[in-house]
This record gives structure tokens, C-alpha cells and sequence, in this order.
């Protein structure tokens, strides 16, 4: 019973992982091939919500049976060796948590600037798409130049 557990959670990490590229591949595939803005603003959150997740399982401990289900806390002012690598047993790294949070609030920032180009964008040319707006400008040029 415990080999099927372990079994369906490495079926599940690696499903998670196959999961993740195929999200990375429809991200890049929205952020080169649309010509709409909007579409590639949400493919470019898509991407970077993937890349996140990605960190987040860089620091994946993985379960193992035996392996005492407590949240690792010392309790002790000065721990003993013994309590130390019990603790780090137990224990997932804190940085790719920390990097996250980071990037999710620099990502949040991104996105609302990239919005506000454009809006900025839609508003000017009365158009979201990238193949409208270069014509728009090429025609705009030529006119100036002639």
C-alpha cells in the first residue's frame, strides 16, 4: 500500500512537470504567434505564473513513508545537533518561496504597466493588433515623407 502511495505521487510530481512545459510551450507559442495584445499579455502571465510554479518545485521535498508528518519548529534556544538535523529533515528550503513572492509582486507591476501601454496603444491606433498598428504606421510614415 505504501509503494502505491509513493507510486501516485511521483505519477503526480511528473504529471505537474509534463503539465508545466506544456504551459511554458502554449505561453511562447501566444507571446510569438498572436498578433493581438491583449492575447499576448495573457500569454505573457500565463509565462510567468509557469516559471513560478517551477521554482516552487525546485524547493519540493518529497514525502516519504515514515517520515513524521509535524511542521519543522525549534523549540528549543540552543538545539542540539540531533535536533538540528531533525529539523532539516523535515524542512523545505525557504528560498524559491522567497523568490516567488518576490516575482510575483515584480510580475504584478509588469503586468499593469504592459497593460497601461496598451490601453495606451488601443486608444491611439483604435486597435489591438500588432499587424493593424504597423500598417497604421507605415502609412503614417509614408504620408509625412511625401
Amino acid at each position: 500500500m505504501k509503494n502505491l502511495d509513493i507510486e501516485l505521487i511521483k505519477f503526480m510530481f511528473m504529471l505537474t512537470v509534463i503539465s508545466l512545459y506544456f504551459n511554458v510551450a502554449i505561453s511562447l507559442y501566444g507571446v510569438v504567434a498572436k498578433a493581438n495584445l491583449v492575447k499576448k499579455l495573457i500569454a505573457l502571465t500565463i509565462f510567468q505564473d509557469t516559471v513560478n510554479m517551477f521554482t516552487i518545485l525546485v524547493g519540493y521535498k518529497l514525502w516519504r513513508p515514515g517520515l513524521l508528518l509535524q511542521p519543522p519548529v525549534l523549540t528549543d534556544l540552543s538545539p542540539t545537533p540531533e535536533t538540528l538535523r531533525e529539523f532539516v529533515e523535515r524542512s523545505v528550503d525557504p528560498l524559491p518561496q522567497a523568490f516567488v513572492l518576490t516575482a510575483i509582486v515584480i510580475g504584478l507591476a509588469v503586468t499593469l504597466f504592459l497593460t497601461t501601454i496598451v490601453v495606451h496603444v488601443s486608444y491611439h491606433f483604435k486597435t489591438v493588433n500588432v499587424d493593424e498598428i504597423g500598417r497604421s504606421k507605415r502609412v503614417y510614415i509614408h504620408e509625412e515623407a511625401v
